[in-house]
């Protein structure tokens, strides 16, 4: 029996000793003093479990947090999250789409190794995600927002499997294309409240939506989660996952958050004229029009188009910054901030413009793979501290039953960033590896691409087109001159292939265990 049925056995149990028989009527309020619920589950060691609050804004890359890397944003709260954390400045994501990154960082494992490689696919019903391991110990586990590891495009629901998530306030996006099942939408329309439309022509471009904040999306799931937090006070440990959409695009912040931006003072997109030439097709093509050829245009619209882009993007990572402010301070008015441990990460990235593409697709700049990463645990992290160490975003899910107390599953590939965590080391990794495995059914020839940094060098390659890239990130931070076929670069182009293949040899997956020799 495992802790979460040992639970529910000792609550039903608890109960009928505690309670005294009586005939049907309504529910009764527990008599002051009588205590009819198990003990708090504490780790394998004997210690407290810890609360964990995980918030992770959807799109959302490494360069834009204030004090850290970005002076045009505004994010006090993030701001002050970093002094009481740990930042980890250098985090990649293991696929720049959603759903594989999504399915990757949940189990601790690689996207292809659960099934889930690609926008459209559902992930593998005996995959094990963490909230699920959690869930089983004792934890209660709730989300509000986006999950999306199975499709949802078109109007599908959520086909979820045995996730651990006891509480479920499912938001995927700010669409009206789920009627009756998108919660937030719901929960408008019971406030009498109508999204305003977008004006037309948009084509991509930013609009500051004329609403009271308090009614988008983003204060929603922060309202979920402040309700969770809240009603768990008494009852931990609890996990609460919360999958804000923004500031995924649409760039459509409200108009008070957008007001606070403007687009004269908005560094332009990183883009050299011409830098696209000897590199892959699939950025040719979005260069044109993002997304395959169907999105916002990089060359269709204007310096300032562009930079306004950037000023909605950042005004919705803003409104974000304001929630974290809100669940933190409801973290200290309940008692609970001591012994939670606080996650502040994303997906994966946006290119913004940068190499003269938007959104995302099949390539691995740093705006498209690199997140923030913050981690706040008192009296356990390193408060403060700030390491450019190589993470993979698979190292969250052991990291994470280690603080638990739980052993790690043999089928999990990160490694624990607890010695990072607590100052112990300030190497983690010699290089990160990231994969695309046609993703995004918008291209053709489908994309089949691996990905390997380390400290100096980045590489890319399109298996079946047989090319790729390479960038000397100490000379080219900006990852703009592709080295690939230059013969000077030759030795880092032999190491970093060398590099790579290992790395694809690291993800086969570990599960089945071997039991013995034969």
């Amino acid at each position: 029996m495992n802790r979460r049925d040992l639970i529910k056995s000792s609550l039903l149990t608890a109960g009928a000793l505690a309670t005294p028989a009586r005939a049907q009527g309504p529910l009764q309020e527990p008599q002051p003093g009588v205590h009819i619920w198990p003990e708090v589950p504490v780790e394998l060691n004997g210690g407290q479990m810890p609360n964990i609050l995980w918030i992770c804004p959807d799109m959302q890359r490494f360069d834009t947090i204030e004090g850290l890397n970005n002076d045009a944003i505004h994010t006090p709260n993030l701001r002050k999250l970093m002094a009481e954390s740990v930042t980890l400045s250098h985090t990649y994501v293991q696929n720049p789409v959603c759903s594989p990154s999504r399915a990757s960082f949940l189990t601790g494992r690689y996207p292809h190794t659960t099934g889930l490689r690609a926008l459209g696919q559902r992930i593998r019903p005996d995959e094990r995600l963490v909230t699920r391991i959690l869930s089983d110990e004792g934890y209660a586990c709730g989300l509000s927002g986006k999950l999306h590891l199975s499709p949802t495009f078109g109007g599908r629901l959520e086909d979820r499997i045995d996730d651990g998530y006891s509480v479920f306030k499912w938001s995927h996006d700010i669409s009206n294309t789920w009627p009756g099942h998108n919660m937030w939408r719901v929960w408008l329309n019971e406030q009498g409240i109508k999204w305003p439309a977008p004006p037309k022509g948009l084509h991509g471009r930013a609009w500051g939506v004329p609403i009271d904040p308090k009614y988008t999306q983003t204060a929603w799931c922060s309202d979920m989660a402040i309700e969770f937090i809240r009603g768990q006070k008494e009852f931990n440990p609890w996990l609460m996952s919360v999958n804000i959409y923004q500031p995924h695009a649409p760039y459509w912040p409200t108009q008070e958050y957008l007001s606070h931006y403007h687009p004269e003072n908005i560094p332009a997109p990183n883009y050299r004229e011409g830098e696209l030439d000897n590199k892959p097709i699939y950025q040719q093509i979005d260069h044109q029009a993002a997304s395959g050829g169907h999105d916002v245009s990089f060359t269709r619209t204007s310096d300032l188009d562009h930079r306004t882009i950037k000023a909605a993007y950042y005004a919705m990572i803003e409104q974000v910054d304001t929630e974290v402010g809100r669940m933190m301070q409801v973290l200290e008015e309940t008692g609970q901030a001591e012994n939670t441990i606080v996650i502040y990460m994303s997906d994966h990235g946006e290119m913004l413009g940068d190499h003269g593409i938007f959104l995302k697709g099949p390539y691995f700049y740093e705006g498209a793979i690199r997140v923030p990463m913050i981690i706040r645990w008192p009296g356990k992290y390193k408060a403060g501290l700030r390491s450019d160490a190589l993470v993979e975003m698979i190292d969250l899910t052991p990291t994470l039953l280690e603080a638990a107390g739980l052993p790690i599953p043999v089928g999990v590939q990160g490694r624990s960033l607890t010695p990072l965590l607590t100052g112990q080391t300030t190497q983690h990794r010699d290089s990160i590896y990231c994969e695309f495995f046609d993703s995004l059914a918008l291209y053709n020839p489908p994309p089949m691409a691996t990905c390997v940094r380390t400290d100096r060098y980045k590489l890319a390659y399109y298996h079946k087109l047989k090319s790729g890239e390479l960038y000397d990130l100490q000379k080219d931070p900006t990852e703009t001159y592709n080295l690939l076929d230059s013969s000077a670069a030759r030795p880092a182009r032999e190491e970093m292939m060398h590099t790579l293949v290992a790395r694809m040899v690291d993800t086969v997956d570990p599960i089945p265990e071997r039991k013995c020799m034969w």
